[in-house]
């Protein structure tokens, strides 16, 4: 009787495992992240904590100012967990999170291509929200002690630009590469 299991993982050589557990070396990378995630955290508390304490003192603007600060912390908080739980189940190990009632959706089907892409959407936002920030806090552009000059919010608006070029760019190269690989599987 043949006792081989054909589910065993495959013997590695010792360079193989030296390389293929190198991967290890990310986690600390991740634990910083989560680190950072706290700070984040922090200053969501701090920013939400002037905006009521504030809130009779705020003018209108102010107020729109401090909650979209508050969104960009969010987002900016969003994409670290999607770093710190998809980088982590793509590139180091497997968080055996199927069947578990909080496993995030996107998590099923992550892998680098669709990390990339999901990254890139969320910079997106995020430059979104600056660029948003910049036009409501724009009208004293030009005015002695102006924190925007006309220089630098062209060139906020050229980079957010260069940031949606580059995430259709990735977009469309992945799906070239998906088109790819499911024509290759026909023949």
């Amino acid at each position: 009787m043949n006792n081989t299991d054909s589910s065993a993982a495959p013997k590695l050589g010792p360079l193989s495992k030296l390389i293929f557990a190198s991967r290890w070396l990310q986690l600390p990378l991740y634990l910083g992240l989560i680190v950072a995630q706290c700070v984040y955290v922090f200053l969501f508390l701090k920013e939400l904590t002037h905006l009521v304490v504030d809130a009779n003192t705020l003018t209108e603007q102010l107020i729109m100012l401090l909650v979209l600060g508050l969104i960009d912390v969010v987002m900016i908080s969003n994409l670290l967990v999607m770093v710190i739980v998809g980088g982590y189940e793509t590139f180091v190990s497997r968080l055996n999170l199927q069947g578990h009632p909080d496993q995030p959706e996107w998590l099923s089907h992550v892998n680098a291509s669709v990390l990339k892409v999901k990254l890139a959407m969320a910079i997106i936002g995020i430059s979104s929200i600056h660029l948003l920030k910049t036009f409501i806090a724009i009208g004293d552009l030009g005015a002695p002690g102006s924190k925007f000059t006309e220089a630098g919010v062209m060139w906020q608006t050229i980079i957010h630009t260069i940031f949606i070029l580059s995430a259709i760019g990735i977009a469309w190269t992945d799906k070239l590469m998906a088109q790819s690989v499911s024509v290759s599987k026909k023949h």
